[in-house]
């Protein structure tokens, strides 16, 4: 049976763990209305994307 031999230091396991973190959201502006949003997604403030308007958005 795999048992290790000796404890794995902090310092060795943060290591390991380096690229465990969450990575932060991308957002760009809609070159519309100029609200933050994901790239690749319709803006949800306006409803547009790609310069059309996809969704009319009730104010």
């Amino acid at each position: 049976m795999a048992v290790p031999k000796r404890k794995v230091s902090p310092s060795r396991r943060g290591n390991r763990r380096a690229h465990d973190a969450l990575k932060v959201e991308a957002f760009g502006e809609c070159p519309n209305c100029g609200e933050l949003k994901r790239p690749h997604h319709m803006c949800q403030a306006c409803g547009h994307y790609n310069g059309r308007e996809i969704l009319p958005v009730d104010a």
